[in-house]
């Protein structure tokens, strides 16, 4: 596929979760890029009619329904051309209280959407994952897991299938919905400590636009199956706390630690050591691609298989650690922080 199928002329890009962080995001970006159509399948009517009168493009198409329902996202990806698959429960507090929520979203909302669009015969499909979903320890990275393993497996069990599903992995994505940036933005102007679950708890950092290539890279790239992640910095949260306030004039704020969340981890992991071991490096991303052997392992007893080298598997402390100044310079990136700034000087 080439950089120009995806906005071609006549293309038409179904989002999943359209009205969230990324999918807000994903559009502005496709609509500036010259696609045709899009179509928004959310649950939230509320925040569809707040794009609606925000982005006043007759390009864009609203469907209320939800991936839980076959028949809304039959309607929404009929006549798409790429599909992107965003809509999930993301936030860890929430799943480990309602797993079987997460599993209805997560798993079998997410086999809709690949079912659906092999059958009207969408070209491609990108799965949105996490780095939650590698040595997972809560319901929600569980969840996300096992919508990897779907994805993975229709790729595997469809090889005629003219619809290339996949599947990309990311770490934080700095101010999106839910983030933790927002909420230190709100304990700041009200004067309040921000409050750290655990200061040296590590988490990978990556703006929403760099979320958005990460994701065409795949429909650009992908064979069926591949697993994309995007290499990124990270930091600890004291850190991150540390230079959100001083990125915004606040100083040194005052740090409340208040302890570990239900299901969270002290570090994030983006490829695990065995996937790692076969991952190609593709300069800003890595490339994993699907584990396409059949059920005879009998094969492998009576021949083996070469062994892979030992590698260190990508976390969030393997990987590059920023300090507070480089924190800074990555945060002042963001048009939120841009916005936030400018509004304290007007």
């Amino acid at each position: 596929m080439t950089d120009s199928a995806l906005t071609a002329a006549g293309a038409t890009v179904t989002i999943t979760g359209g009205t969230g962080s990324f999918g807000s995001t994903m559009v502005t970006h496709l609509l500036e890029r010259g696609v045709e159509r899009i179509n928004i399948l959310s649950r939230d009517e509320a925040k569809q009619d707040d794009m609606r009168q925000r982005l006043a493009d007759p390009r864009v198409k609203f469907f209320v329904g939800d991936v839980r329902d076959y028949e809304s996202v039959n309607a929404a990806v009929t006549g798409a051309d790429f599909v992107f698959h965003a809509a999930a429960l993301k936030q860890v507090p929430s799943c480990e209280f309602f797993p079987d929520q997460a599993v209805k979203t997560n798993v079998l909302g997410s086999q809709n959407v690949i079912q659906a669009s092999h059958r009207v015969g969408v070209r491609s499909v990108v799965c949105l994952s996490t780095d939650k979903a590698v040595y997972p320890v809560n319901a929600m990275g569980m969840s996300k897991a096992l919508m990897e393993k779907t994805a993975q497996a229709f790729a595997r069990n469809h090889p005629e299938s003219s619809t290339t599903v996949s599947v990309t992995r990311y770490g934080n994505v700095l101010y999106s919905r839910g983030s933790v940036i927002p909420l230190f933005v709100k304990l700041l102007r009200a004067g309040r400590p921000l409050t750290l679950t655990a200061p040296s708890m590590t988490r990978f950092l990556m703006s929403l636009q760099e979320s958005v290539d990460l994701v065409e890279h795949a429909f650009l790239h992908a064979n069926p199956g591949d697993l994309f992640v995007k290499k990124a910095p990270a930091c600890t949260v004291e850190t991150l706390a540390r230079a959100t306030a001083r990125v915004l004039g606040y100083g040194e704020p005052d740090i409340q630690v208040i302890g570990v969340r239900h299901g969270e981890k002290m570090y994030e992991t983006l490829l695990t050591r065995e996937e790692m071991s076969r991952s190609e490096d593709q300069g800003d991303y890595f490339r994993i691609s699907l584990d396409a052997r059949a059920l005879d392992y009998g094969i492998y007893e009576d021949r083996g298989e070469p062994g892979s080298a030992v590698v260190e598997e990508y976390d969030s402390t393997t990987t590059e650690q920023m300090g507070v100044e480089e924190t800074e310079a990555l945060l002042l990136t963001l048009p939120e922080i841009q916005d936030l700034r400018a509004g304290s000087r007007a």
